[in-house]
């Protein structure tokens, strides 16, 4: 299996690309920080999804505008097309991985004595079939955040190093997050343990969805399986364990992120971060 030539380490001149990413980083964080903080003071909750859509898109305007007039490279590497023929595969473990994450959360939290099984404790299955087909739907949504992350910043972070860009792409992103954890939209019962395990399930998405970006060359598939992360991984997740067993949201938080890391370690192990042939 061959990787796609849009991971291929960028010939961008390095000061350009300091430039870029630089300036990709203070427009993503400052458009997204000032719509968060913005409508904390306004009023509104940032579980409402239509106050989220401002920071949602925060990192794919900044990459537009930096790529447009910042260092004007034009969306060359963006990794626009869908090419759905050639990646059907990765597109189904994109949609449907996440629900089979699920499965191993909640097989975790058994095994562990966290969490009873019973069909009266598991969500309807009118929902998971609803969220079956609302995840492709709401894709393009979380394109708003890939776009970003992964159609830009990752590729300039240490190009020719995959796993290092991919680790510091994702700090960057898991910190940008960070105000949530202060403004109500997740309330950790210990505020710097939980900080510290987002990161490090943020840091296993990055290598995940880095994974699907390098064997694709798409950035869609990508945005897919963010949105399965976000809304049937941590959705059902917290209803069955955080809402009916009544666990910790540290405790979920470190659930969720078990069947990611073992995705995450497969990854490394197996060499499928490369971003060059052999």
């Amino acid at each position: 299996m061959t990787t796609s030539q849009l991971d291929r380490p960028t010939t961008q001149p390095a000061s350009s690309r300091f430039k870029g990413v630089v300036a990709f980083v203070l427009l993503a964080y400052g458009i997204a920080w000032a719509s968060m903080f913005g409508a904390a003071l306004l009023g509104f909750s940032l579980v409402d999804p239509l106050a989220q859509l401002p920071f949602g898109f925060a990192p794919a305007i900044a990459a537009i505008i930096v790529r447009r007039w910042v260092t004007r490279e034009g969306f060359g590497d963006a990794g626009l097309k869908l090419r759905l023929r050639a990646n059907w595969h990765l597109y189904l473990v994109a949609w449907l991985g996440p629900f089979a994450m699920v499965a191993a959360a909640l097989g975790i939290a058994a095994l562990a004595g966290l969490w009873q099984p019973s069909a009266a404790a598991l969500p309807e299955w009118s929902l998971i079939l609803a969220l079956v087909f609302l995840v492709p739907v709401l894709t393009p949504i979380y394109w708003g955040e890939e776009f970003g992350w992964i159609g830009y910043l990752r590729l300039r972070m240490f190009p020719g190093r995959p796993l290092a860009a991919t680790l510091a792409t994702a700090v960057i992103w898991a910190v940008w997050h960070y105000p949530l954890a202060f403004l109500g939209y997740i309330e950790f019962d210990d505020v710097a343990l939980g900080l510290l395990v987002w990161t490090t399930s943020f840091a296993c998405q990055e290598i995940v969805l880095s994974w699907l970006w390098v064997r694709s060359g798409s950035i869609w598939p990508v945005s897919l399986a963010h949105a399965g992360n976000n809304m049937v991984l941590a959705l059902l997740t917290g209803m069955v364990l955080t809402e009916g067993a009544g666990l910790g949201v540290n405790t979920v938080t470190v659930l969720t992120a078990c069947p990611i890391a073992a995705a995450a370690l497969w990854v490394l192990a197996s060499g499928r971060l490369r971003s060059t042939r052999p």
